[in-house]
């Protein structure tokens, strides 16, 4: 009796045991992004606060077409951030490209370490170790300029809140053939890849961004598409909390907020009227 009984509870379990598949398969969480309604701009503000992590997680707050800036928790929960940007060259190997093609760097704190990247196209990267904390709201500032006839530099600059100031954390200059900053947006990404990652959830809020347009007006970024990677798995979720963007990737997150690729717009009545006035980098 007490094995038809077993055998019965667990019939009655296999349906929900494959949704729960269904929803989670794979080895890791889907990335998902916010892509913003913005024109090519010289500088790109954003704020994030990291609501939930996990191990091998990668939020970005401050992407555009050449490069991208955030921070991390590694798979040994070690936490930084990055700034990297990408050489104008196809492929993976970065000792394949050309001395003359390649990112220079022309800006590096001494508390940031520098070096060559491949394996997703190639370029420069720099790492700051710093030790940020869940639910702290954390500053992000890129700036761009040229750099001689066919190079743009960007310039990555953190705040630092338990100072109250900016660290010009790296400047490297990338060949763009004139483009300054276009394609901004936001992401979260799991590169822990483990099986077990993609049960955890992971989740960040993003408010207050502003592009500086080149003729010099900031412009409020309140549009953004939702989007996500090919992977297949539906624990994704995107939206709004109050005035701020949110992306959520993993564990129990249903896709209930959201559909994947609709724009999600904040009240204009409810933003800032500027961007903040100590912005670094400006002149």
């Amino acid at each position: 009796m007490r094995c038809a009984v077993f055998a019965l509870f667990a019939v009655l379990l296999v349906p929900v045991t494959l949704l729960a598949d269904e929803r989670l398969k794979g080895i890791a969480c889907r990335s998902v992004h916010l892509a913003y309604s913005a024109p090519e701009g010289v500088a790109f503000y954003n704020e994030m606060t990291i609501e939930k992590s996990a191990e091998g997680t990668y939020f970005m707050a401050a992407g555009w077409g050449k490069g991208y800036f955030g921070i991390q928790e590694l798979a040994n929960g070690k936490k930084l951030v990055l700034f990297s940007v990408w050489d104008p060259t196809a492929g993976d190997d970065p000792n394949r490209v050309d001395e003359q093609r390649r990112v220079k760097l022309l800006h590096q704190d001494d508390a940031v370490r520098v070096k060559r990247f491949g394996g997703e196209g190639t370029g420069g990267q720099s790492f700051f170790d710093y030790d940020w904390r869940i639910g702290e709201t954390y500053r992000f500032l890129v700036t761009a300029k040229p750099d001689g006839e066919d190079r743009t530099a960007y310039s990555g600059y953190f705040y630092l809140p338990e100072q109250k100031a900016w660290k010009h954390l790296v400047t490297f200059s990338t060949i763009t053939q004139g483009e300054l900053l276009k394609g901004t947006y936001s992401f979260v990404e799991d590169f822990r890849r483990n099986k077990i990652s993609t049960t955890k959830e992971r989740r960040a809020a993003f408010g207050q961004g502003w592009l500086k347009s080149k003729a010099g007006e900031w412009i409020p970024l309140d549009k953004a598409r939702f989007t996500a990677d090919a992977n297949p798995v539906t624990n994704i979720d995107a939206g709004l909390i109050g005035q701020r963007f949110f992306l959520a990737t993993g564990g129990q997150i249903e896709n209930k907020t959201t559909p994947l690729r609709a724009s999600i717009e904040r009240d204009p009545s409810g933003l800032d009227s500027k961007p903040p006035a100590d912005l670094p980098g400006m002149e």
